[in-house]
């Protein structure tokens, strides 16, 4: 028992040495271990140098990751009733002829707010004195196919141009040019610019001319036979004051007609 007690003793008095030790030394590493780590994760102040390009990361993380502001809503387009009337003529001898959808046409979207900017807008003509109806009624906003609707021009390639009033952003040009028969318009060439005279910087937004017969370049898009939808161009929002359209003559004579033009879109801010 005497040897037990003895050996019980020295070891635990050799316990307690060590973990003396052990608290001397843990004590000893406190500040190398907690005062670097206290200064790595104290805030850059605006000064310090790496606190801009901290920010500069972050703005451009949130710019990455934040979604389009832009909403989209179908454009407001109110169709003229269906006036067709007769049969169609030489229609089947026109080339390069866009086939019928068969159906009504899909809403078209654009940003929300989009408007007709061309409605009560001046128009001008190549021909000055139309020999049927007057220039005003292109933007007046009788699409109707009746007779007092629609502007008769003369032969051969004739143009008519919009004055949006101010650059806009054009989305979309929807136009009828006679829909109570179904005819095929010639050399429809639909274009916009900034100058009046379209001379500059002027952009191409349809021309089914393939041959180039009007003198405007040869264009690659399709006749079409004209119906109460109208002509619905996609402007892709193409910047722009003026708006302007030709054609040379349809399938049923060399005359050029028009009832209603639309130009869908926002002024510039």
């Amino acid at each position: 028992m005497k040897f037990n007690e003895s050996f019980n003793y020295k070891d635990k008095s050799r316990m307690s040495k060590n973990v003396s030790m052990i608290r001397i030394f843990l004590v000893a590493l406190l500040p190398i271990v907690f005062i670097p780590a206290c200064r790595k994760s104290s805030p850059q102040s605006a000064d310090s140098p790496g606190a801009a390009d901290t920010e500069t990361a972050t703005a451009t993380a949130d710019a990455v990751e934040e979604p389009s502001q832009v909403q989209l809503a179908p454009v407001p387009i109110e169709l003229p009733r269906p006036m067709f009337v007769g049969t169609p003529q030489n229609i089947r001898g026109v080339s390069r002829l866009a086939k019928p959808l068969g159906k009504p046409r899909p809403p078209f979207l654009a940003p929300a707010g989009t408007e007709n900017l061309a409605f009560g807008k001046p128009v001008s003509s190549s021909d000055e004195e139309p020999i049927i109806g007057e220039i005003e009624y292109i933007t007046d906003g009788d699409k109707s196919a009746a007779d007092g609707s629609y502007v008769e021009l003369g032969p051969f390639v004739q143009h008519i141009t919009i004055d949006l009033g101010a650059e806009c952003e054009i989305y979309a040009v929807l136009l009828w040019h006679y829909h109570k028969q179904a005819r095929v318009y010639f050399d429809v060439i639909v274009q916009v610019a900034n100058d009046p005279d379209f001379i500059t910087e002027v952009s191409t937004l349809f021309n089914n001319d393939d041959d180039n017969s009007s003198g405007l370049g040869a264009g690659r898009d399709l006749h079409y036979v004209e119906t109460h939808e109208g002509k619905l161009i996609d402007a892709k929002g193409t910047r722009a004051r003026y708006v302007r359209l030709y054609s040379k003559g349809n399938n049923a004579n060399e005359l050029n007609h028009y009832i209603e033009v639309e130009v869908f879109g926002k002024p510039v801010k």
